[in-house]
Formats: C-alpha cells, structure tokens, sequence
C-alpha cells in the first residue's frame, strides 16, 4: 500500500507499540473473542490481521491452533515477539493490503479463518487498499474458509466532522485526541498527543469506515458471500437499528 499523505502502513504501529497493551487490553470481549475464532476455524489454521503485540493471538494460541499474525509495524512484531507464552506464533511484517507479497506467508496456509478485530480492517485508509486485502485473503483461505471483520456501524446521523477530547488525564501526563472527519471519503485522519514536561509525542490514526452494506459488496466483489452478522463475539443477533458494533463472517465461495 502507497503512503497516504504520509501515513504508511506501518505508522499506527510504530507510534503506539509502546503503549498499546495498557492503552486497549481491555479493549474487547477477549475470551469470547477466542472461542468463537476457534470454532470456527474447526482445527485448521487461523491468521490475524493487524496481530500488534499479540492481545488476541497469545490467548488464541494458548488454546493450541495453529496462528499466523501479519503487522506491517516491526516495533509491534518485537514486543510480541519478546512475550514468553508468544512463542507458537508466527509472526510475519507484512501489509495487510498486500499479503501476496508477504514473504513465507503462503507456506504456512491455507488458513481455515483470517480474522481482523476490532476496527483492524479499518485501519486501511483506502478503497483500493482495502480491496486488495479482501482479494489476498480470498487467496490464502480453503475453499470453504471464513472471513471475519469486527468493526463499528457509522451511526444513521453521521460522524462528527472533527473534535478534540481529553483521553486521559494524570500527574505527569495528559493525552488529547484530535481528529478530522471527510464523510465523503468516510475517512477519520486523528492524533492521540501525549504532553509531558519533557515533551510531546505525536500517535497518527486513520479509520476508513464502512457500513456493512459496504462491507458486503466489497467481499461480493472479491469472492465471498455473507455468512453470519452478530453483534458481539457471543454470536448476539444483529440489529442494526440497536448495535453499533457487528462482528461479520463470510464465507469463500469463487474466484475474485
């Protein structure tokens, strides 16, 4: 994937490795999250998009399946990597818009479920990038294998056009998020500042959002077709005039 304004692949990575297990560890329903990915992958090898320092894929691998995880962000790859109960894990740098050029990633496939949590998929800024990460999973899943993407569901009124919030606030430190909306291009650009007295330090972030119609006719396109909805890891029905988080599965059906 091409720099987006000099955002590159692997640039939310690098600027929230360091703190990414404090800030999100409880970010989502984890044991829930790891059962439902294990049934459905039915004993055959999962792959995680955007696996970061490993929040979902060292409980997931500590159930014994086999786990591939692509990050494009090395400073990632290396906390996970340097985790004890990581070891299982098959860590490979790699961007998720271009898994057909990840190196040594077709060896280990093909994969029974590639999954992206929580807004992972999201993080591609592009319609283009985006695409291409649908067609490469299509290539590196069974024939029957499952896509699943977690993501938010853009409320019916819109997004905010841009804001600036207080996340967190300390003895020591204080942290700003900062963004700007272009619903045209459903895009979110937004920076979590952290300020201390010794000095500023800048965490880039961009959300390309879609509906799930969206989502829908994007995985049509590339050779899936929709499988189950729900609205959390417990396999909740979805309603989308109540939920503003879905968690989707698709199932590989044809050739892109």
């Amino acid at each position: 994937m091409n720099e987006h304004d000099g955002y590159r692949p692997s640039s939310y990575g690098d600027s929230f490795a360091d703190v990414y297990d404090d800030w999100y560890a409880d970010v989502s329903d984890i044991d829930a999250t790891v059962a439902l990915l294990g049934s459905l992958a039915n004993g055959r090898p999962l792959l995680e998009l955007g696996v970061g320092t490993g929040r979902i894929a060292v409980p997931l691998a500590a159930t014994g399946v086999s786990l591939v995880g692509v990050d494009a962000s090395h400073a990632m790859l290396d906390i996970l990597r340097n985790k004890s109960d990581a070891a299982a894990i098959i860590a490979i740098e790699a961007d998720m818009a271009a898994l057909g050029q990840a190196r040594g990633l077709s060896d280990h496939g093909p994969f029974g479920v590639v999954f992206a949590a929580f807004n992972t998929f999201f993080n591609l800024p592009t319609d283009s990038a985006q695409a291409d990460c649908l067609q490469g999973c299509h290539g590196l899943l069974f024939d029957d294998g499952r896509l699943v993407i977690e993501g938010f569901v853009p409320p019916e009124g819109g997004l905010a056009d841009s804001g600036v919030s207080v996340r967190d606030v300390t003895a020591s430190t204080a942290v700003l998020t900062v963004s700007t909306h272009d619903a045209d291009d459903q895009l979110i650009r937004g920076h979590h500042i952290e300020m201390r007295s010794a000095g500023n330090t800048m965490r880039p972030w961009i959300i390309h959002y879609r509906t799930p119609e969206q989502l829908d006719a994007s995985a049509e396109a590339a050779g899936f077709v929709l499988d189950h909805r729900w609205a959390d890891w417990h396999g909740t029905p979805f309603d989308p005039a109540v939920h503003d988080v879905h968690i989707t599965v698709y199932r590989k059906v044809s050739s892109p």
